[in-house]
């Protein structure tokens, strides 16, 4: 059964392949839309088919399934092969699940684009890279994913090459290309230094032997300097990846490519590569308490700078890229917090919630004719109801509204940080929670209700055709439902067992990583009534943030708004130029490395010494010859002399040396 997980990134790079050489041959979009779709839906039927075998009669450990022998030195061996476990079908099936929703929505979505086979011929490239960073089973092979879900981002992000953006210091589609691929590859660099640690210390790169020696001598590496160095490095490249501080300014400006393709890599897929890469390793960063506390730290400033930057925003998308930055942090501070099991369930749940939201914001731009600042809005509810309802339901759930999606896993996260590292983390995440509900409120009263603030010289706004709507009533019934699978033990205490499914699906991914952290940290017992009172805090938090984007948005005079800003100039400028962190980057790296190379690298290193020791060459060979062609006069007796002086010279050399 399992040996059919060999298919499942296979047909999806046949769809690539067949798309991308012959589909400028096929000019009918619907059949190129069924194959794209048709290669992700299959995928995903495999991979439930397997899950529910898998939950039926779990076997004892991971099912390794080898396709070939990639590289053999020696006692060196990588195979490119996939593990079968509980982490990689869950991934497996949102990467496909959602990938498949998304790329039905892509057929109406990019009806009439001159490139819309290679729209989709890239859409199935990513799935394919993405299944095998998930499905690998060393790092090596997901290594490969992981650059290769890099490579698709610059493609899918500059997908309309020829497309102004404003950005800072960004004029094209393409420079927003560039900032996402070369700011990946300094957390790329990070994943590589990893990985060689890894070899050196295990001997080995698989990811069930490296996990099983840990785990085995875990009193050995336990706050060693080399799971230290180990994790950090891992970190660094799910910072660049998963968009965390220091490295997470690409992510708002990649939404210059297409509403869809911001929707999955950018919401469901590529940025939460870097929680399955803890994930996976969760013994590793089990045993290095020093980067456990920098990914909690890292995650909950990335959580508060995003949410609070996400407050003013005035494009439509930009709003829901900060929101996911924010909610990458979210996932990040979980997962430092020791809270593996809440961390991937965040990724589920916020897979369904905020793909929802960018399908939803693709219908509205598409709807509005590409207009995509929410100021020239208003009153878009009576002209997209079924948009309306669904961007509804997912601003309930991402707000962390009882009994949505949202509400499960946000409130697992919150709760697990509280109890393993006190107050003041807790204070702030729940801060930036209260500031999730009010952006997400904002932008849902200036974009449907109100005054109608746009011009109708393109046609008044319309619903999205079957296509795109379709996807979006799916993702809004798993962004309501979908958190039941994750109902905390302090709202069951109604039924025999544990009602957190979720929690006791993964259990024996993360058994050994808890064991570890149990047996060093001790972290605090369980209190329901301190739990249920942090639970109400939060949903008062969040019904808080949501009457003051009411009470200040839905004025249709725009008194409030005004007001709002005038009174909190100073905050807003700063959160309006997001704390300037596109201009310091410039300032420090990218001027600073532009002016080396101008100054020194070109007009010093280049032009006075490369250039000066080629041209001095062929400078030195000119002179040489110059003096040497007076040898050839042209004069016999010249030859004779010059004949005879040589025979004298070698005549002495032979008798005196």
């Amino acid at each position: 059964m399992y040996d059919l997980v060999k298919f499942v990134p296979l047909l999806p790079l046949l769809g690539f392949l067949f798309l991308g050489l012959l589909g400028n041959k096929i000019k009918n979009e619907k059949i190129i839309g069924s194959i794209g779709c048709g290669t992700v839906g299959i995928a995903f039927v495999l991979l439930f088919s397997m899950f529910w075998n898998f939950i039926q009669a779990p076997p004892e450990s991971a099912v390794i399934v080898p396709i070939y022998n990639w590289i053999t030195i020696d006692d060196f061996n990588i195979q490119i092969a996939y593990q079968v476990d509980q982490l990689s079908l869950l991934f497996g099936m949102i990467i496909t699940g959602v990938g498949f929703l998304i790329h039905v929505y892509s057929i109406g979505y990019m009806h009439g684009d001159r490139s819309f086979f290679r729209f989709f011929s890239y859409l199935n490239l990513f799935i394919f890279m993405m299944l095998n960073l998930v499905l690998a089973n060393n790092f090596l092979v997901t290594f490969l994913g992981w650059e290769g879900v890099g490579l698709c981002s610059y493609l899918l992000i500059g997908f309309w090459y020829d497309k102004k953006f404003q950005g800072t210091r960004l004029t094209w589609t393409g420079d927003a290309a560039n900032k996402a691929f070369i700011t990946n590859r300094v957390g790329d660099y990070g994943f590589l230094i990893g990985m060689f640690l890894v070899f050196i210390t295990f001997g080995t790169l698989e990811y069930t032997s490296v996990n099983q020696a840990a785990s085995n001598a875990y009193m050995s590496y336990y706050g060693s300097g080399i799971m230290t160095a180990i994790t950090i490095m891992f970190f660094l490249g799910c910072t660049g990846k998963s968009a965390q501080l220091p490295l997470a300014i690409w992510l708002p400006d990649a939404m210059a490519g297409p509403t869809s393709v911001s929707a999955l890599i950018h919401a469901a897929t590529m940025v939460t590569s870097g929680i399955f890469l803890i994930a996976r390793n969760s013994v590793l960063f089990a045993l290095a308490p020093d980067t456990m506390t920098v990914v909690l730290v890292v995650g909950i400033i990335t959580a508060f700078t995003a949410a609070s930057v996400g407050l003013v925003q005035n494009d439509l998308k930009k709003v829901l890229a900060y929101s996911t930055v924010s909610q990458l942090g979210f996932m990040f501070a979980a997962l430092g917090a020791g809270a593996f099991t809440a961390g991937v369930f965040h990724v589920m749940t916020h897979a369904f919630f905020k793909g929802l939201l960018f399908l939803a914001a693709g219908a509205i731009i598409h709807g509005m004719h590409d207009e995509q600042n929410i100021k020239k809005m208003g009153g878009l509810k009576s002209y997209m109801p079924k948009t309306y309802f669904t961007f509804l339901i997912a601003t309930f759930a991402i707000s962390g509204i009882p009994f949505f999606s949202g509400f499960f896993s946000k409130d697992e996260i919150l709760w697990s940080v509280y109890a393993n590292n006190g107050i003041l983390p807790w204070a702030i995440l729940a801060i930036s929670a209260l500031f999730t509900a009010f952006y997400m409120f904002r932008l849902l009263y200036l974009v449907f209700f109100g005054k109608e603030r746009f011009n109708c010289e393109h046609g008044k706004p319309h619903e999205a055709p079957a296509t795109m709507t379709i996807p979006l009533i799916i993702l809004a019934f798993l962004s309501a439902f979908g958190g039941f699978l994750g109902i905390p033990d302090v709202l069951g205490s109604w039924a025999s067992e544990s009602p957190n499914l979720i929690h006791n699906y993964l259990s024996p991914i993360f058994a050994d990583a808890n064991r570890v952290l149990h047996s060093h940290a001790g972290h605090s017992s369980h209190s329901s009534i301190l739990e249920l009172g942090l639970m109400l805090v939060s949903v008062l938090l969040a019904v808080f943030g949501i009457y003051k984007a009411k009470q200040y948005y839905s004025d249709p005079a725009w008194t409030s708004p005004r007001k709002l800003v005038r009174n909190y100039n100073g905050i807003y400028r700063m959160l309006l130029s997001k704390y300037k962190l596109d201009e310091f980057y410039f300032a420090v790296v990218v001027d600073t490395l532009l002016n080396f190379s101008k100054n020194f690298l070109w007009k010093i290193f280049d032009v006075k010494g490369i250039d000066g020791v080629v041209n001095g060459t062929a400078k030195g060979t000119l002179a040489f010859a110059d003096v040497a062609r007076k040898i050839q006069s042209g004069i016999v007796q010249n030859y004779a002399l010059l004949m005879t002086a040589g025979i004298v010279a070698i005549l002495c050399i032979y008798i005196f040396i």
